[in-house]
């Protein structure tokens, strides 16, 4: 039989490389799309992966991709910018890609989301997810989606965000501290985008993707600090502070060049608590034990003080 073959946009990022090592394993033959080839170097010797440099926003490019696939994977997403750079993304994007699928033919489209993606959520971000999954579900296609919470892993830009802060800074002051979220490991969302693909039953099917613990964004930072070994594995106190306070703190952060640690539209994300609902199936019903932050960051924050640079050279040169 000839080996299924899988369409991976967003295939070079932080998901999207988890997922190419995942459906590796399982055989597949994967195309993964990238501006520069370059960006793919760290999924390039996978088995049955073809990296083709070409950009997911051309039309031509994307008519160019898609024959010949049994299925595709969105994960392209933008965490910041304005109302125009959300839509282009997060809306338009869906709508290229939901028609370069019906004219080649391809049917199955697994799309992830957000958690929160809400056509009156308080952020731009949560209303153009909503919009992107609706221009989705008109399409006709054979369709999943998935609405991850927060996620964590190796080489992600959040736990080793704080931990990274918190090496350096006394205490940290922090806006939307009582927001809750309940974080998913990356491996764990990899696998749910895998079953999805194997599995026909999930098609029309929408699935909250949701870690074991539900943490307020301050009790994450904390885990970020005591699991990176931080104040002699305490971690930095960290300071609540108003939104209104944290709003000016994002406008600045804003200004300066490059993607910001926090933007104002971030914040309003964090009006509302990033959980499940409860009202849509999760990772159980795929066959997936969700993982916890708790167990998981300190496999990956852990090495780090003055031995950690030493160790990444020791493995550099194969020893």
């Amino acid at each position: 039989m000839n080996k299924p073959r899988v369409l991976v946009l967003g295939g070079s990022g932080f998901v999207g490389r988890q997922i190419c090592e995942q459906l590796a394993r399982l055989g597949w033959s994967i195309t993964v799309p990238t501006r520069r080839a370059m960006n793919a170097s760290k999924i390039q010797s996978l088995p049955g992966l073809t990296v083709i440099e070409a950009s997911v926003h051309s039309e031509a490019d994307l008519a160019r991709l898609m024959p010949g696939h049994d299925a595709v994977v969105n994960l392209v997403a933008v965490l910041h910018g304005n109302e125009d750079r959300f839509e282009n993304v997060h809306v338009h994007l869906p709508g290229k890609i939901a028609s370069a699928m019906k004219k080649a033919g391809v049917q199955r489209l697994v799309h992830v989301s957000a958690l929160g993606a809400d056509p009156q959520g308080p952020s731009m971000y949560q209303r153009s997810k909503a919009r992107g999954e609706m221009v989705l579900q008109g399409a006709g296609l054979q369709l999943t989606v998935l609405r991850p919470s927060v996620i964590f892993g190796a080489k992600d830009k959040f736990l080793n965000l704080f931990a990274d802060l918190q090496s350096v800074a006394p205490f940290m002051p922090l806006a939307g501290s009582a927001t809750r979220f309940q974080p998913v490991w990356v491996v764990d969302v990899a696998r749910a985008v895998a079953a999805c693909l194997q599995k026909m039953d999930t098609i029309g099917q929408t699935y909250e993707l949701c870690g074991p613990d539900v943490l307020t964004l301050g009790e994450l930072v904390k885990l970020a600090g005591q699991s990176a070994g931080v104040n002699q594995g305490r971690g930095r106190p960290v300071i609540g502070l108003p939104m209104w306070v944290g709003w000016l703190q994002a406008a600045a952060m804003e200004l300066a060049p490059g993607e910001p640690l926090m933007s104002r539209d971030n914040l309003a994300s964090m009006k509302v608590d990033n959980v499940a609902t409860g009202h849509l199936p999760g990772l159980q019903a795929l066959g997936i034990a969700a993982a916890s932050a708790a167990g998981v960051a300190p496999t990956y924050l852990g090495h780090r003080g003055p031995r950690s640079k030493l160790n990444h050279w020791r493995a550099g040169a194969g020893r």
